[in-house]
């Protein structure tokens, strides 16, 4: 069917609900809106679907997130492990609670047993779940630091991190081969609680998973020597953070965290946020006038899934509050704890580090520094969720940190995936070191500069929504792929990696060779000068990044 053919259908068929044929209805006369609406089927990529919520083929609603669903239970009875169960949080968007129940009711449907969190949790206690309930799977339902009008669903497996290849590809196999809507199961709530199929998580595991994080402390000692003086803004945007940030700062001993009152509890419209981002300098408005008020040391904010951490620390010498982009505060971080598990011979033996390669060089010194070995992956947490798994497997290297420069990093194992809560909590003890040493986090940030070497770096990114921005980009990237550039910005290209192939062009020699890492649309330019450039559409947003 044509997209004016699945409209109608839509629009027609009793199998959608009176609120779906109402809002269809309404945009009639809108050409446009039904067409992108209906012009395909939204994409479940290799982490799962994420899009504007509505009625549609190419929208998030409950619909979609069913078919998705079945496509994902049939994978699991392949595998022959649904007795295991499937574990599902949300987050505190529009509709999460009830995509999430949709998703368990499918689940249940098929024989497959569900464990719910009663409360919306950050998607890294998403992660921590599926390992400590030893489900084969998990779900979450967020659209991370999307705008209000988005959600999204995020499929992991039983290492706890998301789906990576050829996984992901052979669970896409089996969602796309959900042809009808009609072939996607689903069950009454009542009568899946009354077959134990439908469970909910208790407060057992949010006590586990803190438990897990207080064992990564280096300094216990020190947050209770300065935690009368060390002052605390922290702002959740609304999401999930709130309670496990404050909770974990509060059992270590953090007296004074001030929250942000307008962007405390759950909202999903993010009234005050016009992009609940901490990439955002404009979402730190409030944090920052707070932090004024009283005083701060420190101003963190997370995403509303909380797997992403903003900071701001005050310069000494202005009295200014610095902000610090993703790949600063995950080497603030990464630096203190090989420095401090150096310093007090709690280092694990064979250490390493993990992290993608549009991540900062600055990682590549102090890694060197410490002797601890540095593994690059492609973008995309999961790929640094992938060799802690690894790792063990193949009883290698035991995992110290992993960080991406889009604000998301990993101290420890308990979790799979980027986590904001573990973040704020390691920033904090950074800042409490910082503190009784008389200087602040944005002066330490400098100390590392001074000692490693500046790292220059910065990224430019281009919004093209809709059809044709699809295909804009899709263009951008192919053109750029068949016509490698010879020079960028004054300095010129050594070599063209384009991980789609798989290759890397010498453009010297014109010799090929391979990249050794899975199949992505990125294309990296390495240039002199130690430089490099890195071209590749976003994976959650419709936008392409130059960094």
């Amino acid at each position: 069917m044509n997209y004016k053919e699945k409209y109608e259908f839509w629009c027609s068929d009793k199998y959608f609900d009176k609120e779906i044929h109402e809002e269809l209805i309404s945009i009639r006369k809108d050409e446009a809106e039904i067409e992108d609406r209906f012009y395909k089927d939204l994409d479940f990529g290799t982490g799962g679907l994420r899009g504007v919520i509505g009625a549609g083929t190419n929208r998030m609603n409950i619909y979609t997130v069913r078919k998705a669903t079945q496509g994902l239970a049939n994978y699991i009875l392949m595998q022959g492990t649904q007795d295991k169960g499937v574990a599902i949080a949300y987050d505190s968007r529009l509709m999460s609670k009830e995509f999430a129940d949709e998703a368990a009711l499918c689940l249940n449907a098929n024989g497959i047993k569900s464990f719910v969190f009663s409360t919306l949790h950050p998607t890294p206690m998403l992660s921590f779940a599926v390992r400590y309930l030893h489900a084969t799977a998990g779900i979450v339902i967020t659209a991370s630091h999307n705008p209000p009008e988005y959600n999204g669903y995020k499929v992991y497996w039983e290492d706890g991190a998301q789906i990576t290849p050829p996984r992901d590809k052979e669970i896409i196999d089996c969602v796309n081969k959900v042809e009808s809507y009609r072939d996607a199961k689903t069950i009454g709530k009542e009568t899946a609680i009354s077959k134990h199929l439908y469970c909910i998580i208790d407060e057992e595991l949010d006590d586990a998973y803190m438990e897990e994080l207080k064992k990564l402390i280096i300094h216990p000692e020190v947050i209770r020597e300065v935690a009368d003086d060390i002052k605390i803004v922290y702002s959740p945007f609304n999401g999930t953070g709130n309670i496990p940030v404050r909770r974990i700062l509060k059992e270590l001993g953090f007296k004074h965290v001030y929250v942000v009152k307008e962007q405390e509890l759950p909202d999903p419209n993010f009234t005050t946020l016009e992009y609940p981002n901490p990439e955002d300098p404009k979402a730190f408005e409030l944090a920052l006038k707070l932090a004024r008020e009283v005083d701060a040391d420190i101003v963190l904010a997370t995403d509303p899934d909380a797997d992403r951490l903003g900071i701001y620390a005050k310069d000494s010498k202005s009295g200014e509050y610095i902000a610090f982009n993703g790949n600063m505060s995950g080497m603030l971080i990464a630096e203190y704890i090989l420095r401090e598990r150096t310093k007090t011979g709690t280092m694990p033996e064979n250490p390493a580090l993990v992290k993608t390669i549009v991540t900062t060089n600055l990682a590549d010194p102090i890694a060197k520094d410490y002797n601890v070995h540095l593994v690059e992956v492609l973008t995309g947490f999961k790929f640094i969720g992938e060799q802690i798994k690894w790792f063990i497997e193949n009883n290698t290297y035991n995992y110290v940190f992993g960080l991406e420069e889009s604000y998301g990093c990993l101290a420890g194992t308990h979790a799979r995936d980027k986590d904001a809560v573990v973040a704020v909590m390691c920033l904090c003890e950074v800042a409490a070191f910082c503190k009784k040493q008389g200087i602040t986090v944005w002066d330490q940030m400098i100390n590392i500069y001074e000692k490693y070497g500046y790292f220059a770096e910065g990224m430019h990114t281009i919004t093209l929504k809709g059809i044709e921005g699809a295909e804009q980009i899709k263009s951008m990237m192919e053109k750029i792929r068949t016509n490698p550039l010879t020079e960028i910005d004054g300095l010129k290209v050594l070599s063209f990696r384009d991980y789609k192939k798989g290759e890397i062009l010498d453009l010297t020699t014109k010799e090929k060779t391979k990249t050794n890492l899975p199949e992505s649309n990125v294309l990296y330019f390495d240039l002199e000068n130690n430089s490099w450039c890195c071209m590749r559409p976003s994976g959650t947003e419709p936008k392409i990044k130059w960094q």
